[in-house]
């Protein structure tokens, strides 16, 4: 645990956003996760069900009610993907942010002890280093996921249709 805290500390104040931003595209992703392997499957048996209960599936009213159907899921699939690619878009941002404050800690140092320190600097480009990679490792992990998740939600709504036949 003390290894984490001394990379945070050599990360400077941005990296604890990052860790932030991180931690709640993480809930996002987890969610997002149990909708699409267990709630998802469950919703499009139990939609099934019903339109396999109505009378008639010929009709006007019928395969509008059956677009309904595969539109409100598609919705439900889609709920929260927007979030999780502002999340990523953010991330890369907040680490572009480290390297700026990482850089002015760098420039205060040589203003104030000239350029003989070296020691002193490696606090700061530390601080303009650590952040950008943390902040692309975390965008990274959560693109994989997005396109992984477009793709589960296509999936399912398809099977969806498949299983709400017009006969």
């Amino acid at each position: 645990m003390t290894w984490l805290l001394d990379f945070m500390a050599q990360g400077g104040p941005v990296l604890y956003g990052i860790l932030l931003v991180c931690i709640v595209l993480w809930a996002f992703i987890l969610e997002r996760l149990y909708f699409f392997y267990w709630v998802m499957p469950r919703e499009n048996e139990q939609l099934a069900r019903q339109w396999q209960a109505r009378q008639e599936h010929h009709s006007w009213t019928a395969r509008k009610i059956r677009t309904g159907l595969i539109s409100r899921q598609r919705q439900s699939a889609q709920m929260g993907l927007s979030v999780i690619a502002i999340l990523i878009a953010i991330c890369p941002l907040m680490g572009l942010l480290g390297t700026v404050t990482g850089m002015v800690s760098v420039f205060d140092v040589l203003a104030i002890t000239g350029t003989g320190n070296a020691r002193a600097m490696a606090s700061g480009i530390s601080q303009a280093t650590i952040p950008t990679m943390a902040g692309l490792v975390v965008a990274l992990t959560g693109l994989y996921f997005r396109s992984r998740f477009k793709r589960l939600c296509e999936r399912g709504v398809q099977q969806l249709a498949d299983l709400l036949p017009t006969d």
